[in-house]
């Protein structure tokens, strides 16, 4: 079977990638990469080389004409180096691995430990990439320090891991109204009509109803760089962040279409 025919549905599964030369046709990419996501493709671009860092907690910070500005304290830990980097030659697209957070050896798997010896890298928890337009002026084992990759009043934005509420009910979950406490009502905290019997006959997908609440994924945008410390190693960043302290953040310059993101 050549490389650029459409591989039937049987075939498309006995296909080995590792067998096939590089780089691949782009339409073939894209369906590998297809496959390896669930049927996704995933075609996410940063603006710029981020780091990682950890959420320490929130305080009030005074300007210099005594405004009070909430932030959240995001400190760093040993780590932000680079592990590997990708081309559009050898992988299908360009980005930049980076590593975060020492830990000890017997911490990490042989395959991690591997991967990162073959750089001469330091054992590190995290492992994110960052994808990005170009990739020159990176190095392996190059350290990413936060002061150098931005500076106070810089736009960014900040994704982690929000906090588990474990399984809660629609009025927590959705800021659903209660019924009333008085008069004789039985209905107090109940969720209600889920849907019409007959017509259609089942509850519509999407319904809220009470669940699983937190510990999801989430980005905040475009919040505001107020303090950079580089005796503490801290940086201050306007607003709350996702998760509790602790929590791992990944901070990259914000997306801005047409200024450092292309439209298309």
């Amino acid at each position: 079977m050549s490389i650029l025919s459409v591989p039937s549905p049987t075939q498309r599964c006995s296909i080995s990638i590792s067998r096939l030369p590089l780089p691949l046709p782009l339409p073939f990419q894209l369906q590998v990469r297809r496959r390896a996501k669930g049927g996704k493709v995933v075609m996410s671009m940063e603006a710029g080389i981020g780091v990682m860092g950890t959420k320490l907690g929130m305080m009030s910070y005074f300007e210099s004409d005594g405004e009070v500005v909430p932030v959240t304290v995001v400190g760093f830990k040993e780590g932000n180096i680079v592990t590997q980097i990708k081309t559009e030659a050898t992988d299908g697209y360009d980005a930049v691995q980076v590593g975060y957070r020492r830990v000890r050896d017997r911490k990490l798997t042989k395959p991690e430990m591997g991967h990162l010896h073959k750089v001469g890298a330091i054992p590190m928890r995290h492992l994110q990439e960052f994808r990005l337009q170009a990739i020159d002026g990176f190095d392996l084992n190059q350290r990413l320090l936060f002061d150098e990759t931005f500076k106070e009043g810089d736009l960014v934005d900040v994704s982690g891991t929000t906090i588990g509420k474990g399984f809660q009910g629609g009025i927590k979950r959705h800021n659903f109204k209660r019924g009333p406490m008085t008069h004789g009502s039985k209905s107090h905290r109940q969720l209600g009509s889920i849907g019409a019997g007959t017509t259609p006959g089942r509850v519509y997908k999407g319904k809220k109803m009470p669940g699983r609440m937190g510990g999801t994924k989430r980005k905040i945008r475009k919040l505001k760089i107020v303090k950079i410390d580089k005796d503490l190693n801290v940086l201050m960043i306007k607003g709350a962040l996702p998760g509790k302290p602790g929590n791992l953040l990944r901070i990259t310059p914000a997306k801005i279409v047409s200024k450092n993101i292309p439209k298309n």
